[in-house]
C-alpha cells in the first residue's frame, strides 16, 4: 500500500502536535468539504501522537455510532497503521483496541455519540486524548462529556466534521472561539485531497446544489433555505424496471390524522427502485383508517412478493405490533431527520436510490418539501413530508448496511510520517 503525496493542509494535520508553531495548542478542529482528505489524516495523526507521547494510557475514538466509526474511519485507518508497523488486538464485544508500537502499548475505546443518553457511555473513564469524527452530528452533552474525560497531563482534543448551520452549537462554541479554546482550526477543500482528480472534483461540484453545495463542496456553515432536495428533477425519475428483483422491502410513514405513505422498493444490481407506493390522506378522504385497514393496504401493496423487511416510523408502536403478529419482519426506522436527509440526497445523487414514475405522491412532495427558514437551526416544514419521511427511513436503512458515507483518504509509505 502506498500513499500519494500529502497536501500542505494534510501535512498540518499530521504534524500540528509536534510543529514548533502549533504544538502548544490543546485541540485541533478540521472542517470543510466532503472528500477533502481530512478524516484519515486526522486518524493517522491521532494514533502517531498517542503512541509517541504516552505509555499505558487510555484514549477515546468517537463517532455518531460505533458502526459508523468502524466504517468511516477504522476500516481504512487500521491497514495504514499495520503498514507503519503498528500492532493491535481488538475486542469487538468491548469496543476496545489495544495498540502496540516500539515497545509501547495504549488502549483505545470506541464510543458512539448518537443521542443525549450517549453521554452516560463515556462518563467515568479517564482519557489522555479523544478524537471525535463528525462531531457536528453528535449531541453537545456527549461531546462535552468526552472532553471532560481528558484529564491526563498533556491531553488533547481532535475534532473533524462537515459544516452544518451557522447556529450550530459546535460552530459557535468551538470554531468561533478557537483562540479562546486554544484550538488550531484547519479548513479543508476538495483541492486539499491529492487523491481526487480535477475531473472527480468537478463531478462532485455538479452533484450538489443549494445548501448542500455550499456546505459539502464549499465547506461553509450556512443556513438551510428553499427546497430540501433542490437538485431533484425529472432526470432522477425512471420507469419501473422489467423482470425480477433480487430483494423487496417496504418503508412506512404511519398516519391517522396526517397522511400515511408506504413505498415498495425492489433491488437490482446494487440499485433500489421505488416501484410503487400507497398514500392515504384521511383529511382529504374525510375518513380515518384503523391499523388493521392499513395492514390490509400494505399487504395489497406487497402483492404476494417476498418482502424481506418492513421499515416503520418508530412512533407507530401499535401498527408495528400488528404487522409482527401478522408475520411480517418489521424494523423500527432511524428517525434522525437531518442525517436521513443527507443520506437520501447522497443515495439519490449516486443513483443507488431511484424513484419510479408511478410514485406520483413522492414526486409531488419532492417539489414541495422545504426548509423552515424561520426556525432556529436546520428544521423542515412539517407539511408535504410523509413520502419524504418514508423515503428517508428507507435510505437510512440502506446506508446502515453498506458504506455510503463520504470519505477522503490516502495510503502512506511505511515509515514516512
Amino acid at each position: 500500500m502506498r500513499f500519494r503525496r500529502f497536501s500542505p493542509r494534510q501535512k498540518q494535520v499530521l504534524t500540528w502536535w509536534c510543529a514548533p508553531r502549533t504544538r502548544g495548542r490543546e485541540a485541533v478542529i478540521c472542517d470543510g468539504a466532503v472528500r477533502s482528505g481530512k478524516t484519515l489524516c486526522m486518524g493517522l495523526s491521532f494514533f502517531c501522537w498517542a503512541m509517541r507521547t504516552y505509555r499505558g494510557q487510555s484514549f477515546g475514538l468517537c463517532g455518531k455510532t460505533v458502526t459508523a466509526l468502524r466504517r468511516n474511519l477504522m476500516a481504512s485507518l487500521l491497514p495504514v497503521l499495520k503498514e507503519l508497523g503498528f500492532q493491535w488486538e481488538e475486542k469487538v464485544s468491548q469496543n476496545r483496541l489495544t495498540v502496540r508500537f516500539g515497545g509501547w502499548e495504549n488502549t483505545f475505546y470506541l464510543f458512539g455519540g448518537k443521542d443525549e443518553g450517549s453521554a452516560a457511555l463515556i462518563q467515568g473513564i479517564t482519557l489522555a486524548g479523544v478524537l471525535l469524527d463528525e462531531v457536528a452530528l453528535m449531541p453537545r452533552s456527549f461531546v462535552e462529556q468526552a472532553c471532560a474525560r481528558c484529564s491526563v497531563e498533556g491531553s488533547r482534543l481532535w475534532f473533524s466534521c462537515n459544516p452544518e448551520g451557522p447556529e450550530h452549537w459546535f460552530y459557535k462554541e468551538w470554531i468561533q472561539k478557537q483562540e479562546e479554546r486554544n484550538a488550531l482550526y484547519l479548513h479543508f477543500t476538495m483541492e486539499d485531497n491529492p487523491a481526487l482528480s480535477p475531473r472527480v472534483i468537478r463531478r462532485y461540484a455538479r452533484s450538489f446544489s443549494g445548501t448542500f453545495y455550499r456546505r459539502f463542496v464549499l465547506g461553509e456553515w450556512v443556513a438551510a433555505e428553499g427546497r430540501v432536495y433542490d437538485f431533484f428533477d425529472e432526470s432522477y425519475l425512471r420507469p419501473p424496471p422489467e423482470g425480477e428483483m433480487e430483494l423487496w422491502r417496504i418503508s412506512c410513514d404511519y398516519g391517522t390524522v396526517n397522511p400515511a405513505s408506504f413505498g415498495l422498493w425492489g433491488k437490482r444490481d446494487g440499485v433500489w427502485y421505488r416501484v410503487k407506493e400507497y398514500y392515504y390522506d384521511s383529511k382529504a378522504q374525510q375518513r380515518q383508517k384503523t391499523d388493521g385497514e392499513y395492514a390490509d393496504d400494505l399487504e395489497r401493496l406487497a402483492g404476494g412478493r417476498d418482502i424481506q423487511k418492513i421499515l416503520v416510523d418508530p412512533s407507530a408502536a401499535s401498527f408495528i405490533e400488528l404487522l409482527r403478529r401478522r408475520g411480517w419482519t418489521v424494523e423500527k426506522a432511524d428517525n434522525d431527520v437531518l442525517a436521513g436527509i443527507r443520506t437520501t440526497a447522497e443515495l439519490l445523487r449516486k443513483g443507488e436510490l431511484v424513484i419510479c414514475t408511478p410514485c406520483a405522491d413522492a414526486i409531488r412532495e419532492f417539489s414541495l418539501y422545504c426548509w423552515d427558514e424561520k426556525a432556529v437551526g436546520d428544521r423542515v416544514k412539517k407539511v408535504h413530508d410523509h413520502a419524504m419521511d418514508d423515503i428517508r427511513y428507507f435510505a437510512a436503512s440502506v446506508a446502515a448496511e453498506g458504506d455510503s458515507g463520504f470519505f477522503g483518504g490516502l495510503w502512506v509509505e511505511r515509515g514516512k510520517f
